[in-house]
């Protein structure tokens, strides 16, 4: 019982920095170069690397979808498995950015002390998780909440726990902004 106590609280200290406290620490204009498939083929890059389908490439915008969300929400939890920060930080940027300028620290800084309060068993549960389509709602086109309950991995998250998150379509991309 400590054990799932333990948990459930690390989980929760996870979802309330992601929805509070995730800023990303750099501004388009001064983010590092991201390097292009040749690069990264040729020499190993220095942290791992990966693109998925519901991030746009070059100029090309991710789909104004709810498929492309529920592909960029699932995004977010497998990085949140992996420690991924850097993917962490971007899916969450628009509510991270607002917790940020009301005072909290940026992404980076706070996720790195959430993914240490995650337990191992979760977190390889997030790295797999997947979302239900048919419990995803649209609020409003180019607006979609993923319900608790729309989140299918091995490990049981509830709302107290994991909780809803909304998405919307800003500047080519779904973030989560709620």
């Amino acid at each position: 019982m400590k054990a799932r106590t333990l948990a459930s609280v690390a989980v929760a200290a996870w979802v309330v920095l992601v929805t509070t406290a995730c800023g990303p620490e750099k501004s388009t204009e001064d983010a590092d170069p991201k390097p292009s498939q040749s690069a990264a083929s040729s020499t190993p890059p220095a942290k791992p690397s990966i693109t998925p389908s519901a991030t746009p490439t070059g100029d090309q915008p991710a789909p104004r979808t709810t498929e492309a969300a529920i592909e960029r929400y699932e995004e977010f939890l497998h990085a949140v498995g992996r420690e991924d920060i850097d993917t962490v930080c971007e899916v969450a940027g628009p509510a991270a950015k607002q917790a940020e300028d009301q005072g909290f620290g940026p992404c980076t800084a706070t996720f790195q002390i959430t993914f240490q309060m995650i337990s191992p068993t979760q977190k390889k549960a997030l790295q797999t998780a997947t979302v239900d389509p048919g419990r995803v709602v649209e609020l409003a086109p180019g607006k979609v909440e993923m319900p608790t309950e729309s989140v299918k991995s091995s490990a049981t998250f509830g709302e107290e726990e994991l909780g809803s998150s909304t998405l919307e379509y800003l500047k080519n991309n779904w973030y989560i902004t709620d």
